[in-house]
């Protein structure tokens, strides 16, 4: 390590900022693995309520998650891809999130569709919630990354699901 290393390093804060307002890019690695681990947990999710819901009469129910679990492949593979740019290893697996996957399967095992619907659409607020307090945890160009490839794409899951269950409370 040389002096300008060490210099730097000695300059991080808890924030992952520099004193220059710089984000390191340890904690955008960091941020996006978390980001990672949601959408896992998201594909996880869609997973387990479409295998739990394959009987239900309305197909349309289930031809619509597929869709939207496909979204959410479509963005576990460019978050991994630009932790692996950005020189960092893609977190494994959904952690503390494969509990919620859990949940939704067992609520679509035991009430069926519409609390499953439910809970997958809770699943789409944390997700929203979630890109957006990380959004300051970014260096400028993967924040904007962030805010126009995969954040639009999970605002249109979100609405999606939200749709859908509307259609569901009205049938």
């Amino acid at each position: 390590m040389n002096s300008n290393d060490t210099m730097r390093n000695d300059t991080l804060n808890r924030t992952g900022l520099d004193t220059a307002g710089h984000v390191e890019a340890g904690a955008v690695v960091d941020q996006l693995n978390s980001f990672l681990r949601g959408e896992v947990s998201a594909v996880e999710t869609y997973r387990q309520a479409i295998d739990k819901l394959q009987s239900v009469k309305d197909q349309r129910g289930v031809t619509l998650l597929n869709q939207l679990m496909a979204s959410h492949q479509g963005r576990v593979t460019q978050l991994r891809d630009e932790v692996v740019r950005l020189g960092g290893t893609p977190a494994e697996g959904s952690g503390i999130w494969g509990t919620f996957a859990k949940m939704v399967e067992g609520a679509a095992e035991l009430f069926g569709e519409k609390p499953a619907i439910a809970a997958l659409e809770e699943g789409e607020d944390h997700g929203l919630k979630d890109y957006r307090e990380g959004l300051d945890k970014l260096d400028m160009t993967t924040r904007q990354w962030i805010e126009s490839v995969i954040f639009p794409e999970q605002k249109k899951t979100h609405n999606a699901l939200r749709d859908f269950k509307k259609q569901l409370a009205a049938s």
